[in-house]
């Protein structure tokens, strides 16, 4: 026998092993491209949400800070307003205690000024015997 004898058989397995060759990557070609869009799909649904709930986050989050910032506002104006009735009240004591209105209250009190005013010395230092100057 002689090779070309062969050839038919010979040709006839290489068609066989292209045509499986080629279902088995068709096989897998297309088992390939639904786990890809099942994979997409999840992926973009876990995009989206990340994205939503990202959204929602920061919208708590700033209605925290504007609710932070009213807050500061009104402690601002609450402040200015202790602060100027603590300089009225600073106003009415400076008023008060000035030489003049405390002259005035002595004298509705029935006091009257000193004719000869005397006048304490703190420097010196009583003592048994008398008075010792610091020098």
């Amino acid at each position: 026998m002689a090779i070309t004898a062969f050839a038919p058989v010979v040709t006839r397995s290489r068609e066989l092993i292209a045509e499986k060759t080629n279902q088995v990557a068709l096989k897998i070609v297309t088992s390939n491209t639904e786990v890809k869009q099942a994979d997409r799909k999840f992926f973009a649904l876990f995009i989206t949400a990340v994205g939503i709930f990202g959204f929602v986050l920061l919208l708590v989050i700033n209605t925290f800070l504007a609710q932070d910032a009213f807050e500061l506002s009104k402690l601002k104006a609450e402040s200015r307003l202790i602060s100027d009735q603590r300089e009225a009240i600073d106003r009415s004591i400076d008023q008060i205690s000035s030489p003049i209105s405390l002259a005035s209250a002595a004298t509705k009190l029935g006091m009257r000024p000193s004719d000869a005013p005397i006048f304490l010395n703190l420097d010196a230092i009583p003592t048994a015997k008398g008075v010792v100057k610091n020098g």
